[in-house]
């Protein structure tokens, strides 16, 4: 991650915590730019929309929208109507519509098209649902619930599928990669499972092949991300760590482990997939370097438990 691309307003890094507060960074100094105020609520979940001009952050019964290109402190859109947490969301990467998922048990997709910013379809499960994510294929949504389910809801035909890869454990985090070759998926035992995906074009649903499973945690896992290249997948825990498996054969390359020994709540890679932000219960966000397993920055300023992050930087290979 070159100091250059680092120093370009195009880079936008942020931490929400238990405090309340959401935490704009000069990613290549570790100064905070900017407070935002997320009242009434941690911050579960951010997401950067594909403008960069906004942040989401879902919460406890509301999402907010922030404008990241003024100053102001206060979210410029309020939804207030949901339900117990919101725990998960994102963008079409056009950022015609928004996803979201909560322990209502419901998945939404939010038009951002209509100044009423409402709720388009509903997909309603049989559990709170712990997490959301969307198929690169822009097509498919990929819902798990607390019950363990992990349910493919394909939006082109409403048609949805289910599997549920560990009997009475539930599905903390789901990732795909930008090529939509894999998918994985931790539970609250700290297992991570992979899965080799294939078709998921035109009009033809994705098949998963379960690839492997991976003791990965002594404890709760909590997030799993793939690298941008594909090369790397992240898996974060209650068990004080981040993993770091080579997606060649998930053989583990990398503990990260600080000696504050606290949760890893949340992970996001550079762009160049060298790096690694994770947010901690030590309400300090940093940034290691996956070729020696150590901390290059600290991002400290939040009061209490950092739980969510978000990074975008200006080199990210096209979708």
């Amino acid at each position: 991650m070159a100091e250059t691309a680092l120093n370009s307003e195009q880079v936008i890094l942020a931490t929400g915590g238990y405090d309340h507060t959401i935490k704009i960074w000069q990613a290549h100094t570790g100064i905070c730019q900017r407070t935002l105020q997320h009242t009434d609520s941690q911050v579960n979940a951010l997401a950067i929309a594909p403008n960069k001009h906004v942040i989401a952050a879902a919460g406890y019964q509301h999402i907010r929208m922030y404008d990241l290109s003024s100053n102001n402190p206060n979210p410029v859109i309020n939804y207030e109507g949901v339900s117990k947490n919101v725990s998960g969301l994102g963008f079409q990467e056009e950022g015609k519509w928004m996803y979201t998922g909560g322990e209502d048990f419901s998945a939404r997709i939010w038009d951002l098209r209509s100044s009423s910013f409402q709720c388009q379809r509903i997909f309603q499960v049989q559990a709170p649902v712990n997490c959301v994510c969307l198929h690169p294929n822009q097509a498919e949504l990929i819902v798990g619930d607390q019950s363990g389910v992990i349910h493919l809801w394909d939006l082109r035909s409403d048609h949805n599928e289910q599997l549920i890869p560990e009997a009475e454990a539930s599905i903390q985090d789901i990732a795909v990669n930008s090529d939509g070759t894999f998918m994985s998926a931790v539970n609250n035992k700290g297992h991570c499972f992979i899965w080799s995906l294939t078709g998921g074009i035109g009009e033809e649903p994705t098949k998963l092949n379960p690839r492997h499973k991976l003791n990965a945690h002594k404890a709760y896992a909590l997030k799993c991300k793939f690298s941008p290249d594909s090369t790397l997948l992240v898996t974060t825990s209650a068990d004080q760590t981040a993993r770091v498996w080579k997606t060649l054969d998930f053989s583990e390359m990398q503990v990260l482990q600080h000696e504050a020994k606290r949760w890893v709540w949340d992970a996001a890679f550079s762009a160049d997939s060298q790096y690694l932000f994770t947010a901690s219960s030590d309400g300090v966000a940093r940034l290691w370097n996956l070729s020696s397993g150590t901390v290059k920055r600290e991002y400290q300023g939040h009061q209490k438990v950092v739980s969510a992050l978000a990074f975008w930087d200006e080199v990210l290979p096209a979708a």
